[in-house]
């Protein structure tokens, strides 16, 4: 292999591990060449959630979990490399993208948080890394999120297809490809987020696995109306959001007490698919595809509401266009890294609002 390939890492708002993918770029468009998931336990996974809020020492505490999650990160890198090579040499690759474990994301204030330790994860590998993609277009004042509408862009983009790109992670963010015009994006709202930390409250499990649970229960029209009476789903795009906004405080004051856990969970499920559907109305029109990628494609009950409630003339997941849709964001981690050490912007104005294109991360010499 030669310097040509990229590491794309992940770890997204779910909290469930590491996603590594690598990436060779001969072109303008990248050929995926291998991927590597490393779960997070149980403590790390803890700690990462309770910095989400304030406590004793976070400052001290945040700094050590980061220099943690690097050395996940490191292991992960070690095992993506050792399916393509078996000494993993890091000299066959250019450089990694890492996004960090975002812990606050602060537009409105000019700032956003990722818990990383770049320097550290590029001492451990012997690769040069590139991170802290957000800050850039924070700067230039833009939202700094989402950043995959441009990698969805250079991928998914047809001359003769309307397709809308719903990413399903934590948070649910959707990129607009109509033909002839521009590239548009922004988070809809809530995608895995609350439907995992409600399974994890009442099973102890992680996600919902297929959707199984919430397909047992009934949804509750007047409890759906009170979440989608949130007020950032009124709000126009650029727009973004994270725990902040949607979280399990701000679920409970929704709840009156009384209702079946199973029947919170089936309301999620619809929750996720409403927003998703409205925000398809009201800013894409009639997509010919909805193309689906993230965690929540392999949710079968929220993938049967999205093809019910969304209007578009067809739901596919990614998997279908040669990209698994576990993997898209760390492929798009690899692009940006790709786009940066090339001094090529890799943010969509129109998608974040920032004053104009502008070349994101700080690069970390191997």
């Amino acid at each position: 292999m030669a310097a040509k390939f990229y590491v794309g890492l992940m770890s997204g708002t779910s909290l469930d591990g590491v996603d590594a993918v690598l990436a060779a770029f001969d072109g303008d468009k990248p050929e995926f060449v291998a991927s590597h998931h490393l779960p997070f336990d149980d403590n790390m996974r803890a700690e990462a959630l309770a910095l989400h809020e304030r406590g004793h020492d976070e400052l001290h505490r945040a700094a050590l979990l980061g220099n943690r999650l690097v050395r996940s990160y490191a292991e992960a890198v070690s095992g993506l490399l050792s399916k393509v090579s078996p000494d993993g040499t890091p000299c066959q690759v250019r450089a990694i993208g890492c996004h960090g474990q975002t812990l606050r994301h602060q537009p409105a204030d000019g700032y956003t948080l990722q818990l990383n330790n770049p320097a550290l994860l590029a001492e451990l590998t012997g690769i040069t890394v590139v991170a802290d993609f957000r800050s850039r277009d924070i700067a230039a004042g833009g939202q700094g999120a989402p950043l995959v509408p441009a990698f969805h862009d250079a991928l998914f983009r047809t001359p003769d297809l309307h397709r809308v790109v719903l990413n399903l992670g934590g948070i649910a963010n959707l990129t607009d490809l109509a033909p002839g015009k521009p590239t548009t994006g922004f988070d809809c709202g809530p995608g895995n987020m609350l439907m995992d930390a409600w399974v994890q409250r009442h099973h102890g499990h992680r996600f919902d696995a297929d959707g199984s649970w919430a397909a047992t229960g009934t949804v509750l029209p007047e409890l759906l109306a009170r979440l989608r009476a949130h007020p950032f789903l009124a709000l126009p795009p650029p727009k973004s959001c994270g725990r902040a906004e949607f979280n399990l405080d701000w679920l409970s004051r929704q709840l009156e007490g009384t209702e079946r856990p199973r029947d919170v969970q089936a309301t999620l499920a619809a929750f996720t698919a409403a927003t998703v559907a409205d925000a398809v109305r009201d800013h894409c029109g009639t997509p010919d595809e909805l193309v689906v990628c993230g965690g929540g494609a392999r949710n079968r009950t929220l993938m049967k509401l999205l093809a019910e409630r969304v209007p578009a003339r067809r739901t596919i997941g990614t998997d279908s266009l040669g990209l698994p849709v576990d993997w898209v964001e760390a492929a798009a981690f690899a692009w940006l890294a790709w786009r940066t050490l090339r001094g090529e912007p890799g943010n969509l104005p129109a998608v974040t609002g920032a004053r104009g294109p502008r070349v994101l991360g700080a690069i970390y010499p191997a």
